[in-house]
């Protein structure tokens, strides 16, 4: 009996301890990536319906400094809706494989007269909260995965894909989608006959003269 009273104690920090971290009693994990959008902006000037002189260069210097690639959306804010500037950002954009959306997001401060803005959307995914080692493993009384459950899987999720916007918006299957395309260098590897399946070619040794 004594043995009995000095394990109660025991039994209820357990439980106490149990209680305490991320509870989680389904298969879904509660850690899942978080996309956050951060707009940059230039200003520049146009002159008529094209970007002023030195002004592609400015733009293009940006686009360094901040490191322009893939996964970031480019759009140009023009009150004057002038084709000409949009073409010449589109010029720069094009060396990149890239170009400019139709519409720009809405960003603080008015744009002057004479000028235009280019906005660049750089989207970030990343699994807050993790590693999460809140909850102890064992014992589990109720029934909840580690707390830590997800946090590997997503995290490397969020790391290595390319748009993180793919993450909330999905994108259509295109060409590489399809298994008929996909599986045509393994069809025409099948269907090709081994080389050596008509003989070798004899080929003689001996000089000719």
């Amino acid at each position: 009996m004594t043995m009995v009273r000095k394990s109660l104690p025991l039994i209820g920090l357990a439980l106490a301890l149990s209680a305490c971290g991320t509870v989680n009693r389904g298969v879904e994990s509660v850690h899942q990536p978080v996309v956050q959008r951060t707009d940059y902006v230039i200003d520049l000037a146009s002159a008529g319906d094209r970007l002023a002189q030195g002004e592609r260069e400015r733009l293009e210097g940006w686009f360094r400094s901040i490191d322009l690639a893939y996964g970031d959306r480019v759009s140009v804010d023009d009150p004057s809706g002038a084709i000409g500037v949009r073409s010449d950002v589109d010029s720069l954009l094009g060396r990149r494989g890239m170009s400019s959306l139709a519409n720009a997001p809405v960003t603080p401060g008015a744009i002057a007269a004479g000028t235009v803005r280019v906005v660049v959307s750089r989207a970030s995914a990343s699994v807050p909260g993790c590693p999460d080692w809140s909850r102890s493993s064992s014992p589990e009384f109720v029934g909840s995965t580690m707390s830590n459950y997800g946090c590997a899987s997503n995290a490397a999720l969020a790391a290595m894909v390319a748009d993180p916007m793919d993450l909330i918006q999905g994108r259509e299957a295109g060409a590489a989608g399809d298994t008929a395309t996909a599986s045509k260098a393994i069809r025409a590897y099948r269907d090709t006959a081994p080389t050596g399946t008509k003989g070798l070619k004899n080929e003689s040794t001996k000089g000719g003269n």
